[in-house]
């Protein structure tokens, strides 16, 4: 948790090394069992917990952390993921989870990531196929000292909706304004709650949205729900750096007017109908959506998103 286009800027400073990757022959087939049947062929492990919670028919980016049963992260196990409809069903699987860093290097690291030894560092992806609205469950088999283990997740299936609340790739990017230091004559505390403040707010979005290939970021460092939105906004930050040159805009939006939870949503966040944070999207030219990445996302994915929209 393929190297993308755009100058590298040096090595990325990295201490948590990728797992092996993960062997389709190496974990079985569904063979007609049930999910519950498969658990009951392993001893429990690790829990999968979802950073994404947004699902539409068709292919869907699941990204996930395992943590053990001391709440300890483990980045280091190759994990197959199983899926079902609720209620019965064929089995799908097995879906290959891969890892993907968050890691970034020094110069770009808030100083609250730069503080929590937890912060999140990798997550894994599976591309997940839904094939219609409806609720889905899935289990995972992790490879832990040598042997398989049943990974199970913290929260309840997956909803699938028809058409989310959420703006979907292909549709038009909704044009809102969005925060920059002119707007609050230069009071940076209400503008960012990361330390220091990022890079991404000179540009307002309703400024460049159609115009040029653009990286909207909706995110709060201190007042997150999650603990992926200070490693997210580093992770942006760095890749902001790479890509000069490529004529791409990157715009950051807190989420709370003046950074006060009491004052309710920015304006920007509520027409975009976003249940959680962190998201990103980025958009082409052409002012449509070529990706929206929810949760934790690495270097590898954001650049990915943004040579589709180049």
């Amino acid at each position: 948790m393929l190297g993308a286009c755009g100058g590298s800027g040096g090595e990325t400073q990295v201490s948590t090394p990728p797992p092996p990757a993960a062997q389709p022959e190496e974990f079985p087939k569904p063979g007609g069992k049930t999910l519950r049947e498969m658990l009951a062929e392993y001893r429990a492990g690790p829990v999968i917990a979802a950073s994404v919670s947004q699902f539409e028919p068709g292919i869907n980016r699941f990204g996930f952390a395992l943590f053990d049963r001391a709440r300890a992260q483990i980045a280091d196990a190759p994990v197959m993921i199983y899926l079902a409809p609720v209620g019965g069903g064929r089995v799908v699987g097995p879906i290959e989870a891969r890892f993907e860093r968050m890691e970034v290097k020094p110069v770009f690291q808030s100083r609250s990531v730069a503080a929590d030894e937890d912060a999140a560092k990798s997550l894994y992806v599976a591309d997940l196929r839904l094939p219609r609205p409806g609720s889905y469950e899935l289990i995972g088999l992790a490879q832990l000292d040598g042997r398989l283990v049943a990974a199970t997740p913290s929260g309840g299936p997956l909803e699938v909706s028809a058409d989310g609340p959420v703006p979907e790739v292909g549709e038009r990017a909704p044009v809102v304004n969005t925060d920059t230091r002119e707007t609050v004559a230069g009071n940076i505390e209400l503008l960012d709650t990361r330390q220091p403040a990022s890079s991404m707010h000179d540009i307002d979005f309703a400024d460049v949205v159609g115009r040029q290939p653009t990286v909207l970021l909706f995110a709060t460092d201190a007042l997150c729900q999650s603990r992926v939105c200070g490693p997210v906004i580093d992770v942006t930050e760095q890749v902001k750096s790479e890509r000069e040159g490529d004529g791409v805009a990157f715009v950051h939006q807190e989420i709370y007017v003046d950074n006060d939870v009491a004052k309710g949503l920015r304006p920007s966040v509520a027409a975009w109908n976003l249940p959680t944070e962190p998201w990103l999207f980025v958009v082409g030219a052409d002012g449509r959506i070529v990706e929206r990445l929810e949760g934790a996302f690495s270097d590898n994915e954001l650049n990915a998103a943004i040579d589709k929209a180049l």
